[in-house]
């Protein structure tokens, strides 16, 4: 089993930033596909922006040019830089952890609450 546990959630203004961080539990970490993903009150969770083994990066278009994903294979750590937040990134962010070409288990975070205020 891999646990995954996100902090940096909070309440902003619009035009703030933001950073969120996802710590795995297993040293195998590097091996994960990381991502991103967000769900907003009444919407499906979607994803925001993902990170392969070898360091390619995917965004969905509203965050492109404001969001940026990186991880640190050596902390087990991915995080989530988010600048100029606007009041539709208002959701709960979750961390996943895609062990796609081993067990292939998805594994999640519990969730932490990004707000953000016009």
């Amino acid at each position: 089993q891999v646990q995954l546990v996100e902090s940096g959630g909070g309440l902003v203004q619009a035009g703030e930033s933001l950073g969120l961080s996802c710590v795995a539990s297993r040293s195998i970490f590097s091996r994960f596909v990381m991502a991103w993903y967000r769900q907003a009150p009444g919407k499906q969770r979607e994803l925001v922006a993902s990170m392969t083994t070898s360091g390619s990066t995917t965004y969905t278009a509203s965050v492109k040019g404001r969001f940026t994903i990186s991880r640190d294979n050596a902390r087990n750590t991915v995080s989530l830089q988010m600048n100029f937040l606007k009041p539709e990134d208002t959701a709960v962010y979750y961390c996943s952890a895609d062990d796609r070409f081993y067990s292939g288990n998805t594994y999640w975070g519990q969730g932490t609450q990004v707000t953000v205020s016009s």
